[in-house]
């Protein structure tokens, strides 16, 4: 697991990731590791800004689109 650096770039970020992965890495594991973690990172900073919603609210919201 690569630790947050809230100062590194994308390109950084990208960069590190890839250096972790087995030489033998596909496109395809590539590419699932840069979505994840842009996807990460996405949800770290709508979380840092305020932008989450309780428990509650999230099974309300799951419950009513299950109809």
């Amino acid at each position: 697991v690569l630790p947050r650096y809230p100062m590194a770039t994308p390109k950084e970020t990208a960069k590190q990731l890839i250096d972790h992965l087995s030489d033998q890495a596909s496109w395809d594991e590539i590419m699932y590791e840069l979505y994840v973690r842009h996807k990460i990172e996405e949800g770290l900073k709508a979380s840092d800004d305020g932008r989450t919603i309780s428990h509650e609210e999230a099974r309300q919201r799951l419950l009513n689109n299950a109809r």
